[in-house]
């Protein structure tokens, strides 16, 4: 949590900040995106749909946001995300994220590694690909949190 907390202030006090549930039916998230890419776009528009207040930063540093919320590059994808004390990583489905905050696990976030079709803002048509979301902690260890076919 040390990490996080340096993190955190380190993205506050470049301007940039972490959001707060806003409450439990409602809650905010910040995403930090390409300015350039359609699939976070699809992604924010699947949290908006879902209920989120999203927040929404372009960046041409999320490697350094990435390194800084203590992702490794297994867990990489193209966008990343704060939503209380958690990191969303890549293409999660609102569900998991809801889930995620109702159990309140000790975690450090989620994932949905690369970027796999037909997950949210990856539709491609009936095209949808197996992937997992996985559930990581600050050493970079994970386990599977959902499974989609």
């Amino acid at each position: 949590m040390k990490k996080h907390a340096l993190a955190l202030g380190f993205l506050a006090a470049s301007g940039l900040s972490s959001p707060l549930l806003a409450d439990d039916t409602n809650p905010g998230i910040h995403v930090y995106k390409s300015p350039t890419c359609g699939c976070c776009e699809g992604w924010v528009d699947h949290l908006k749909a879902n209920g989120f207040n999203v927040e929404v930063t372009d960046t041409n540093s999320l490697n350094r946001i990435k390194a800084e919320a203590g992702l490794t590059p297994a867990l990489a994808s193209c966008h990343t995300a704060f939503i209380g004390d958690y990191v969303i990583e890549g293409h999660v489905p609102a569900r998991d994220i809801r889930r995620l905050i109702a159990e309140s696990p000790q975690a450090r976030g989620l994932s949905a590694p690369g970027m796999p079709v037909g997950s949210p803002g990856m539709e491609m048509g009936n095209r949808k690909d197996h992937y997992k979301i996985m559930l990581f902690n600050s050493a970079g260890q994970s386990r599977v949190f959902s499974e989609y076919n």
